[in-house]
Parts: structure tokens; C-alpha cells; sequence
């Protein structure tokens, strides 16, 4: 398995955006990217640092793995 790298919510937010997700919108400190052609949506707090625990339930919202995760990195 490949482990998870400790990163910020804007990196996380810029590699959905390298697979395909658009911002649709942002409540507070939470942003809501959604994908259309392959529809997944995905929630992603803009921290400083997201916990392993966080990180791996956003991939899985956004219906990937941890290792194509990782390669838009």
C-alpha cells in the first residue's frame, strides 16, 4: 500500500483539479469540487495539513485510489 504523504488542502484541491474536478463551490473553509464526466464529488477543508485519516476519505469520495492519487501530485 502506498503510504500518504502529509499535504495542505490547497495541494489536494490542485491535484482533483489534474483529474478532472471543478470547483462548484465553497462553504467557509470547505471547498466542493465536483467532476461531470465520470461524476464524483469531493469536500476538502483548506488546512494547513490534512490528517491521513481525512486525506484517504477524500480519494475515496472522489472515487480513486491512494496510488492515482498520489501520481497527480
Amino acid at each position: 500500500m502506498t503510504p500518504l504523504p502529509r499535504i495542505s488542502g490547497n495541494k489536494c484541491i490542485a491535484a482533483l483539479r489534474r483529474a478532472g474536478f471543478e470547483k462548484d463551490r465553497q462553504t467557509g473553509s470547505h471547498v466542493i469540487l465536483v467532476r461531470f464526466e465520470q461524476y464524483g464529488r469531493a469536500v476538502v477543508p483548506v488546512h494547513k495539513e490534512l490528517g491521513p485519516g481525512l486525506l484517504r476519505s477524500i480519494i475515496r469520495q472522489a472515487g480513486m485510489t491512494v496510488e492515482e492519487f498520489v501520481e497527480l501530485l
